[in-house]
């Protein structure tokens, strides 16, 4: 057989495996992207609505005194209560219309990398082995931790104002308000369409090349410092790249296969309750002048001991350590 004819016949066996994952991965991505909707068109519509009434501006007013407590400016409770409700890039535009320092900025960063997203990503956790209450209680706790931390750590040499434009805050017609939610959601959604289907797509290609067994190996001695067990290096590169709701599909995908045990899934929301997104949503703050290391290290160093904890009780619970690192 030619070099040409073999050449032929292997590209043929390889866009065969790669059409069969692909065909593998649309069932399982269109279940996950319609549980997704279900929950987050509802959730967004009533954080919209719950702003225009101004309900959102009144719990800002009755945490201003806590936040005075961690070197915060009581209109920067808004900034977080936004993010806990919605996202980051939420955050980041009512960060944008306040006039707040760096200083300020920087610790409202590590809060909100924390505790963002928290309806939806508190969904995902407790469909993949956590509790609820739990995985809230961590990450609110955690993130007024943090805030206290950096208050105490960050120099006051970052007490400059940031360069933001100013920004007139008027009010909008309902109708204006419903059309920009309409815009935004729209291209919230397409863009998660995006990232399920192709994050699935790449696990199956990943799998069947056997390159997920190649990640563990080498991640393994990471994921024993972090407290995780092995069979998590994947699931953790996701969280950390594309963060849980976008990653949600593969944790569901590993766990319906049997690839990862719901407790030890259960072992990695721990992690990802104080440190996940490391990538997209870190970026989003440095593009803003957020010192990178100041936002990745506190939350990666956090998460350890929190894990390290819930593997006791869990040792002493159930008598044996079932998690293999």
């Amino acid at each position: 057989m030619s070099y040409r004819a073999k050449a032929l016949k292997y590209s043929e066996i390889l866009f065969r495996r790669i059409y069969s994952c692909i065909q593998k991965a649309v069932p399982s991505s269109f279940k996950t992207l319609k549980w997704l909707l279900r929950w987050m068109i509802p959730i967004s519509l009533a954080v919209t609505l719950l702003d225009f009434s101004g309900v959102l501006t009144v719990f800002a007013g009755w945490l201003n005194p806590v936040f005075n407590q961690i070197g915060l400016s009581g209109q920067s409770s808004l900034v977080f209560i936004t993010s806990a409700l919605l996202s980051i890039y939420s955050a980041i535009a009512v960060i944008g219309s306040l006039s707040l320092t760096m200083r300020e900025v920087t610790i409202l960063a590590i809060m909100c990398l924390i505790s963002h997203n928290l309806i939806i990503e508190t969904i995902v956790q407790k469909k993949t082995g956590s509790s609820a209450f739990r995985m809230l209680a961590i990450r609110l706790g955690m993130a007024i931790f943090a805030g206290v931390l950096f208050n105490w750590l960050l120099p006051a040499s970052l007490f400059q104002s940031m360069n933001q434009s100013s920004i007139s805050v008027h009010h909008l017609a309902f109708s204006d308000v419903l059309q920009s939610w309409t815009l935004n959601t729209f291209k919230l959604l397409l863009k998660v369409s995006v990232f399920v289907f192709s994050l699935v797509i790449i696990q199956r290609i990943l799998e069947e090349f056997g390159v997920l067994k190649w990640l563990s190996l080498v991640f393994k001695p990471f994921m024993y410092i972090l407290g995780l067990p092995e069979k998590s290096s994947f699931l953790w590169i996701v969280a950390n790249v594309v963060g849980l709701m976008h990653g949600s599909a593969i944790m569901f995908d590993e766990l319906k296969n049997g690839k990862i045990s719901k407790e030890e899934c259960d072992v990695l929301n721990h992690h990802t309750a104080v440190s996940h997104s490391l990538l997209e949503d870190t970026l989003l703050y440095v593009a803003i002048g957020v010192p990178v290391l100041w936002i990745i290290i506190p939350r990666v160093l956090l998460a350890i001991p929190i894990v390290w904890t819930a593997r006791f009780f869990y040792k002493v619970n159930s008598g044996k350590a079932y998690i293999k690192t």
